[in-house]
């Protein structure tokens, strides 16, 4: 969830639905200007109590916040009163509602210069927690803490979600504040390039699920899942989450994309500098001057972006394709996200190739998929295939796509070898969180401690 971007009181409101559609057509960038842009989140805890860190006091999230504005001279974002966020050199720093640490990463080049981002950020943010006694680490799921033990972040759109969302889904609480994910943003040419990297990409992404799946203890026992944040999405408001069957469907594109968005009911809109709670009505009610929230009010462009936001498919639209279906995890696999996203989607044959693993997969192949492979993880099963197998097939994709890119590194011949990671976790057969789970119960004898100091950053 990215940090409010700031309104224009000035923004003329939306006269006609076609606008919407040609916001998101805008989106459109010649192959020479297409740029990788990575999103990672990570949770932040006290080495002595173990526990999460609150957002008060002076070790809170709040310091730690200042004190990482300072360090790197990003500016702060304040939501009344208080620091919620930085920003600078094209990137930001925001809050999740649990206290998790998210880096919405700048538009770069290359996977060198978003590993290299990832790098400096990380650094900065243990320079700055470690004087602390606050430690940070990335998995899919809080493997100890309940949700009663998760601090309550004080943006208020967090507010309104808190509210909303044990109406519409059993897990929505246990999304917000236990899950942390990596995500890459990738662009498109046109409306055609759109629609086949949002298919391939929608239909592939339970593999970057079962590749990425580093969420099996919950609460200090093992789940019974690979990927237990991937399950949570399965039941925390089915009116904006899932596969989007009707991305398969002849004639999709960014309008039917913004007949899907308009359909998502609303959390909130902002005027004023304040948050009005508008959960569960209608956008096209807003559209027409009729919300309950706010009688004669309508909507501008921004308001729009706000609310594309709080749609959560597993690939999101907006000016940009968002692949959402990895979990958080170390250091490396950070970097192996994009990697293998971009390998598939930017090389025009790797995106032929990946999509024809997937073009023949019913409705009920991939509905079915979705669920397995954050259950079972790379032991799940599609068309008499293994995820094991698809898994190694898709990154051979990927590795090819790389490769062809041509783009050299401090110590990396290509981009190719950010790969690395997951090759060795689909070879093995077993994903990351089976592995740790294995590790806390019978090498480090149940040692919460020693395995939150192994995973930290």
């Amino acid at each position: 969830m990215s940090t409010a971007r700031p309104q224009d009181p000035k923004a003329p409101p939306i006269e006609d639905i076609d606008q919407l559609t040609a916001y998101l057509a805008g989106g459109c960038k010649p192959k020479g200007e297409w740029r990788i842009g990575t999103e990672h989140e990570k949770f932040v805890y006290c080495r002595k109590s173990l526990k999460p860190q609150p957002y008060e006091g002076e070790t809170g999230i709040g310091a730690i916040l200042k004190a990482l504005g300072r360090r790197t001279g990003w500016s702060e974002i304040i939501e009344e009163g208080n620091v919620i966020g930085l920003k600078g050199e094209g990137a930001a720093v925001s809050l999740e509602p649990g206290g998790q640490f998210e880096l919405s990463g700048a538009p770069v080049s290359s996977l060198h210069e978003t590993c290299a981002e990832t790098g400096r950020h990380l650094q900065a943010v243990k320079d700055v927690a470690d004087p602390m006694g606050v430690a940070l680490f990335g998995a899919g799921f809080a493997p100890f803490w309940t949700r009663a033990d998760m601090p309550k972040m004080p943006k208020p759109r967090y507010a309104i979600m808190r509210n909303y969302m044990p109406k519409v889904g059993s897990l929505g609480l246990d999304m917000m504040h236990r899950t942390c994910t990596v995500q890459v943003n990738l662009d498109f040419a046109d409306e055609k390039d759109m629609v086949l990297k949002f298919r391939t990409s929608l239909a592939l992404q339970p593999v970057a699920t079962a590749l990425f799946a580093n969420s099996a203890l919950v609460e200090g026992a093992p789940s019974g899942w690979a990927s237990w944040r991937a399950h949570i999405w399965t039941d925390t408001d089915k009116d904006r989450t899932g596969l989007l069957d009707f991305v398969f469907e002849d004639g999709f594109g960014f309008e039917r994309y913004t007949d899907y968005i308009l359909d998502v009911p609303m959390y909130f809109l902002r005027r004023g500098g304040r948050y009005i709670d508008a959960a569960g009505q209608s956008f096209r009610d807003f559209l027409k001057g009729r919300l309950p929230a706010a009688p004669g009010e309508r909507p501008n462009i921004y308001d729009f972006e706000d609310h594309l936001s709080t749609a959560f498919p597993e690939v999101r639209l907006k000016r940009f394709l968002e692949m959402r279906g990895a979990d958080g995890g170390p250091w490396s696999r950070i970097c192996a996200l994009p990697a293998f996203w971009v390998g598939i989607l930017y090389d025009d044959d790797s995106l032929a190739a990946a999509w024809d693993l997937a073009k023949g997969w019913t409705r009920e192949d991939r509905e079915r998929l979705r669920v397995d492979a954050a259950h079972f993880g790379l032991k799940a099963e599609i068309a008499g295939r293994s995820l094991k197998d698809l898994a190694l097939d898709a990154l051979e994709i990927s590795r090819a796509g790389l490769r062809r890119r041509r783009l050299t590194g401090e110590c990396k011949p290509d981009e190719s070898g950010f790969l690395d990671p997951l090759q060795a976790i689909a070879e093995r057969g077993e994903t990351l969180g089976e592995i740790t789970a294995r590790r806390f119960l019978h090498e480090l004898g149940g040692d919460r401690a020693r395995l939150l100091a192994e995973i930290s950053y």
